[in-house]
Parts: C-alpha cells; sequence; structure tokens
C-alpha cells in the first residue's frame, strides 16, 4: 500500500496533478477543489498522503491503479468516508469536493443540505443520503478537519496577525472581490508578503499578488 508521495509538483491540471520523484513521474489525483490553490505551487516540493486503488475499464477487464492525493490523512480519511455512501465513487467524489474538505465536512455535520446540493453531481437525493449516512460521524472527525495542520483548510482562512495585517486583509478582500477564493486568496498574499516583506500597502499587495498568480498560471 503506498501511504505518502514527496517529490516537486510539476503541473496541476483540473483534476490531477504530475509529482516528479526523481526521474520518474506520477499522476496524482486530487479533489477538484485542491486544484486552484496546489497551482501556486508549481515547481515546488509537494507530499500527498495517498490512496491507492484499481480503477476498472474496459467492463472489468482491465484494472488500472490509481493514487489519490490529500493535503492531510483527516482528508483521506473524510474523501473515505464519503466514498462509503451508495453511489458515490473515486470519481465523483473527487469531482464533486469542488469546495475545501473542511467545508463539506462541516455542511454534512450540520446537515446543510443546500450547500451539498451546490456541489457538482450531488442531487437532493443524494445530498439527504449523505446527510443521513454520515453526519454523525463526521461530526466527531471536524476537530482533525478544521486544525492548524489541515492544508485543505476552510474559507475562513487564517489571518495574518503581524503589523501588516490590516493590509493583508484588506488584499485578500479585494482578490476576493475579483473573483478568488477566499483561501486561494490569502496563500497569494501570504506568498507576496514573503516575497517582499517591504510592502505594506494594501493596493501593493493586490499587485503583487496578481503578477504571482500570472507567474504560476
Amino acid at each position: 500500500m503506498l501511504e505518502r508521495i514527496r517529490g516537486d509538483l510539476r503541473e496541476v491540471g483540473d483534476h490531477a496533478a504530475t509529482v516528479t520523484v526523481g526521474d520518474l513521474d506520477y499522476e496524482v489525483l486530487v479533489p477538484a477543489g485542491d486544484a486552484a490553490r496546489l497551482r501556486l505551487s508549481v515547481g515546488q516540493p509537494i507530499e500527498f498522503v495517498l490512496l491507492h486503488y484499481l480503477e476498472s475499464q474496459s467492463n472489468g477487464a482491465v484494472f488500472r491503479p490509481r493514487l489519490v492525493g490529500f493535503t492531510t490523512e483527516h482528508d483521506r480519511a473524510f474523501f473515505e468516508l464519503l466514498t462509503s455512501v451508495k453511489g458515490i465513487g473515486y470519481r465523483k467524489a473527487l469531482r464533486s469536493l469542488a469546495m475545501p474538505i473542511a467545508t463539506v465536512a462541516r455542511a454534512v455535520a450540520d446537515k446543510d443540505v443546500d450547500t451539498l446540493r451546490a456541489l457538482p453531481e450531488i442531487g437532493k437525493r443524494t445530498a439527504e443520503t449523505i446527510v443521513l449516512d454520515l453526519s454523525e460521524k463526521v461530526e466527531a472527525m471536524l476537530p482533525g478537519l478544521a486544525g492548524p495542520e489541515s492544508g485543505g483548510g476552510s474559507e475562513d482562512a487564517p489571518e495574518p496577525t503581524d503589523g501588516a495585517g490590516d493590509a493583508a486583509r484588506d488584499a485578500i478582500t479585494v482578490l476576493v472581490q475579483l473573483g478568488e477564493s477566499r483561501i486561494v486568496a490569502a496563500e497569494l498574499v501570504e506568498r507576496a508578503r514573503r516575497a517582499d516583506p517591504s510592502i505594506t500597502e494594501g493596493d501593493s499587495l493586490v499587485a503583487a499578488a496578481l503578477r504571482l498568480k500570472e507567474m504560476v498560471s
């Protein structure tokens, strides 16, 4: 059983990332909601917690090995729980997780059927089944999913706490207004601040973050 992979993140598509380990390139399937965040790290070292499975092809005549990558073991555990619901296979689960896993998990625990219905390929009946089957189980998982080690994060991304915090918060707000998800906006701003700590104005941070996005897109 493959548990983890460490290497350089070479590229990220809508549903998969390519990780280079030595002379080998590995395709790692990723939840749809992680793709935008991962694109910010192309060219950098990466570590995925893995789920390894065999995908049936040609009506079961051929089985192809697949790797699914997660930021934490908590995210992987939630994914495995989600795929235990009837009618939700690995591929469907990957496509449906268009929001951060912590956000989806909170919706399940809160029995928020409307939020779940907003996910790709999750209709009303499937959302109700997910809530019925998983709400109590997911409730116990929330501390791990929402904790500081959770790379999947939530829409309430951590705010900067140093002297430039106000400028960073303003920059994140502007980027969200421009269409970025909050978690991607927060990561862009944080990377811009690390690249040039002298930037202290919100508008300058926005400009630097947008330049960063252009570089990795």
